[in-house]
């Protein structure tokens, strides 16, 4: 019952993302009409997100209660902070890399095509750093 449950509130969040984006772009894009799809679509996700954070947390109560009562402690808790931190901010950092020198790339290869394999190569250095928070994240899980 409380797996149909997130499923349900899984779509939900999944749909009140994707419909207001698709009527607004099917339709006549004006400024007015843009805040008012991401009004509409910004509320609809916040609010399904709550719901289904209260309802899931409401209905496992029995499975938090068992986890602290395992003796999983504070080091533990910090320690998938720290993996997801790790993955985060690298994924970030990476993003902002790519963003720069993908366009830069984009930039130098509409000038001279000839140099398409040097520019993807600083691209995917660039993709690598996230690569890199994700095998630090799973040393520190690992670890734990």
């Amino acid at each position: 019952m409380a797996m149909a449950v997130e499923i349900t509130m899984v779509i939900a969040l999944v749909l009140s993302i994707i419909v207001p984006g698709v009527s607004f772009l099917k339709g006549q894009r004006t400024k007015s009409r843009f805040k008012s799809h991401l009004a509409v679509n910004v509320v609809t996700f916040f609010g399904l997100l709550i719901v289904a954070t209260v309802s899931i947390l409401a209905g496992n109560t029995s499975a938090l209660a068992a986890t602290a009562s395992s003796g999983s402690g504070f080091a533990t808790g910090m320690g998938y902070i720290a993996a997801a931190l790790s993955v985060g901010i690298s994924c970030i950092g990476g993003g902002i890399a790519v963003a720069s020198a993908a366009s830069a790339a984009l930039g130098a290869i509409s000038e001279d095509q000839s140099i398409l394999g040097k520019s993807l190569i600083y691209v995917g250095l660039a993709e690598g750093v996230c690569l890199y928070g994700l095998i630090i994240a799973f040393m520190i899980i690992g670890s734990l």
